[in-house]
This record gives C-alpha cells, structure tokens and sequence, in this order.
C-alpha cells in the first residue's frame, strides 16, 4: 500500500462515480459556516436596538465567529484526520446548530457574544472537512468540478448573507427580527446531520495523540494576531494592539519550533512545517490570503457607501450586491473547463480582469460622488463578481492539489486559517483608509464623505489584485520548473 494514501480512502471503482449525494451535504455545511461570517453585518443595528448593546459589543458579537472560526481551524483539520472526517463533520455541525439556537435566543448581549464563539469553534470543526473530504474523495476532472462548486457556494454564501440577510431582518418573520438570521440554521443544521451518512468516511494512515502544546501555541498566537487586526483600527492602534502582534508573532515562531522539534523527534506534528517550505503551496496560500481580503473588505466598503453613506434600506442594500451573484455563478461555472484548458493562465487572465473590475467601480463612484446611483453601478459589479469566481473558484483545488492525500486535512486546516487571518487582514487595511478618510473629512456632506472613504479603502483592493496577477505569474514558472 501506498504509506500516502488515506487508510479509508474510495477504492478504484468509488473513484470512478464520486459521491455526489455526499458533495451536496459537505457543500451546505460550507455555506452556513460562510453564510455566518458575513449575515451579521445587516442586523447591527437591530441587534443594538434589540439588546442594547453598545458598539464595543457589537463588534464581538462580530469578531467572535471570525475569532474561534479562525484560531480553530487547524485543529479542526488535524481532529478530522485522525478520528474520521465525517464523524467530525456530524459533531462540528451538531454544535454549531445548537450555537445558532443559542444565538436566535439570546436574552442579551453577553450571552450572544457567548453564543457566537461556540458557533465560530463548531465552525472550526466542520469547515476543514469539507476541503479534505472533497479532496480525497473527488480525482481529476472530478475534483475540479468539486473545488468549482465549492467555490461558487461560499462565494453565494456571502453574497446571501448580505442579500437574505437583508430580507430576514426587514421581513421580521413571526416577530423575531434579527433572531431568524440565526435560528434559520437550526433546520438546515439538522438536515445536514441526518444526510452526513452520504459522506465516505476517510482518515489520515497516522493516528498518534494530538500535540495539544501545538494547538496551545498556534490558537493564542492566531488570536493575538487577529484580535488587534479586527479591534485595533476602530481604537486607533492602542499600545496593546501592538504588544498583541508582538507576543504573536513570539508564540508564532515558538509554534514553529515545536513543530519541527515534534517532527524530528519522530511524532506528528499539528502541521508539517515542511508543507510551508514547498514554494508552490506556500506561494498559493499567499494567493489565498490576498484573494479573500479583497472579498471581505469588498463587502465592507460597500454596506458602509450604501447604508451608512446613501441611506438605503438594509434589504436594498443588500440587494444591490445580487448583479456581482451573477457574475460569480456564471464564472465559477466556467472556471473548472478554462483551468482544464488553460492551467493557471486562466485564473491569471481572471485576476488581471478583476484588477480592471474594481479600477472601474472605484472610478464610476468617484466620478459620481454624492449623486451616485448604486443601479448604474450593476455593470462593473458583475464584473467583479465573475473575477472573483474565476479566481477563487479554482484557486483552492490548485493550492490543496500541491499536496498529498495524507496531507489532506492538515493543508485543509492551513488554507482555511489562511482565509480568515486574509479576511482580518483586508478588513484592518481598509479600516485603516476608511477611517482616516472619515476622519479627513469632517464638515463634507455625508455622502460625498463616504463615497470619499470607499474610493480610499479600495485602493488597498486594487493594490492586492495587482499583486495577485504578479504572483500568479510566479506561480506559473515554477510549474514549468517542476515539469508540470
């Protein structure tokens, strides 16, 4: 037996006709988890309302999720190695339904908070085994269609965060407001756990203890790192944000110690720092953090400009993000035949016409200042949606495709954290330039302010797709140089 491959893996005949019943199943635990990230930002202001919250609540009633989610992710990949993949799978998403409940039935903004931290770690625990899984059960042209759905899930997943979002919390469905957005999981969430028998159980060949020194290091390190990423713009940098990043990137360099002193003693390590040392996969999770800034601070911007800056209904606003749905769906539907076809010219192609994209938004919303009208902004919006999908949707099977079978749900676990540190980081770099513009401009009309700020902060969007297309050129000659 190959000592690479999965002790579960498929057999020869269940390659040939992948589980597609049990695709569907690991596709929906995605979007909820996605779906949690982003439906939150709509309901602000009627969580305030509803629960008095002051607006340091609010942000960890936000930051939570992206918190536990993000410092939990590679254990979560290393738990569904060693104890099975779907047994994780059922357990993460029974605790993130039960966390939703919770979250639906708050009676304040303490026990949300609470609430919002278990939904992040039972994210933690059912996200990477969506990756793996569809890695090591799906092959070839199979796999590609896979990673292609998967793409455009989480990529419709935030884009309905925003838009049904929207419409829960102005429909207020029973008189529960804001609560559905959460309670709407619980349904879905059983459903999910009653068909996760039609996903193929799969494991790591290795089944040694888990380094839990490791999982010390890398959650508080990942946590000191994202914390001030999120807290520190909006606090304007205080001393101890700073302290923060430093003690993180101590414990950071103490984790990757641990782990090559685990390896070379002869035990497993939560990750194999030699996975970072293949140039073609450490190269691709750059690609990985940079697209996903772009995409949450994207979202950002956009509500800031429309509902803050424009005035508009939280549904409208919502809604106005549907034309960039569209772009996204036809382009993840492309994206697995142009990449087949084209390799990573394709997403390279893709990148360079996202790039482009985003330069007309932010001259359409310059050129327009206060008088903006968001529908003349449809076109572009549907271009931006279809760089994004021709970008992320193959992206993720390319990076996990760098790596072995056995590795599968340690890469996992790492382009899952890899995603969320991206999304602090885009997020703190527009907060930056948002924030200063805001701060900047004090006596301007509040629309032309906030327009102002949109053009600001996504420069650093621009600035990150340029950088995409350089790097995916990099990328490009070292797969030459490999031979492939």
């Amino acid at each position: 037996m190959n000592p690479h491959s999965c002790i579960s893996a498929p057999p020869a005949g269940a390659l040939a006709a992948p589980p597609w019943l049990g695709l569907s199943v690991l596709l929906l635990g995605g979007f909820v988890t996605i779906f949690d990230l982003f439906v939150v930002n709509v309901a602000i202001p009627a969580m305030q309302a509803g629960l008095g919250a002051s607006f340091a609540q609010i942000g960890f009633i936000v930051a939570g999720y992206e918190l536990a989610f993000g410092v939990l992710l590679i254990t979560g990949g290393r738990l569904g190695d060693l104890y099975g993949r779907r047994r994780l799978f059922a357990v993460g998403m029974a605790g993130f339904t039960l966390a939703s409940a919770l979250c639906g039935l708050a009676p304040d903004a303490g026990f949300l908070i609470g609430a919002r931290v278990l939904q992040g770690l039972a994210a933690a625990l059912l996200f990477p085994q969506v990756y793996a899984s569809i890695r090591v059960n799906f092959e070839g042209e199979h796999g590609r269609r896979a990673f292609g759905l998967l793409g455009m899930t989480l990529g419709l997943a935030a884009i309905a965060g925003q838009v049904l979002g929207g419409w829960l919390v102005h429909a207020d469905l029973f008189g529960l407001g804001w609560r559905s957005i959460f309670l709407i999981n619980v349904p879905i969430g059983l459903g999910a756990i009653a068909a996760a028998r039609r996903i193929p159980e799969s494991r790591a060949p290795q089944r040694p203890a888990l380094d839990w020194s490791g999982v010390l290091l890398v959650s508080l390190g990942l946590a000191l790192l994202l914390v001030p990423l999120i807290e520190g713009p909006g606090q304007g940098w205080p001393a101890w944000s700073l302290w923060a990043l430093a003690a993180s990137a101590a414990l950071l360099a103490a984790f990757y110690r641990h782990q090559e002193r685990r390896r070379i003693a002869g035990g497993l390590p939560l990750v194999d720092m030699r996975l970072l040392g293949e140039r073609r996969f450490a190269l691709g999770a750059l690609l990985v953090l940079l697209i996903y800034s772009t995409s949450s601070s994207f979202f950002l911007c956009f509500a800031l400009l429309t509902q803050t800056g424009l005035g508009l209904d939280p549904f409208v606003a919502g809604s106005i993000f549907a034309p960039c749905s569209v772009g996204f769906v036809a382009a993840s539907l492309a994206a697995p035949r142009l990449v087949s076809r084209w390799g990573i010219r394709a997403i390279a192609a893709g990148a360079l016409a996202y790039a482009a994209s985003l330069a007309v938004l932010i001259a359409q919303v310059w050129a327009a200042g206060a008088g903006l009208e968001p529908l003349r902004l449809i076109p572009a919006l549907i271009a931006v949606g279809a760089g994004q999908g021709i970008i992320m949707t193959p992206l993720l099977n390319l990076v996990l495709g760098f790596v072995r079978q056995s590795q599968a749900g340690m890469a996992a676990g790492v382009v899952s954290t890899v995603q969320q540190v991206g999304a602090a980081l885009g997020v703190a770099a527009v907060g930056i330039l948002f924030g200063a513009t805001l701060a900047d401009g004090v006596a301007a009309a509040r629309a032309d302010l906030y327009v102002s700020a949109f053009v600001a902060g996504m420069l650093y969007n621009l600035g990150a797709a340029l950088l995409v297309c350089v790097l995916l050129r990099m990328l490009a000659s070292i797969q030459r140089e490999a031979g492939r």
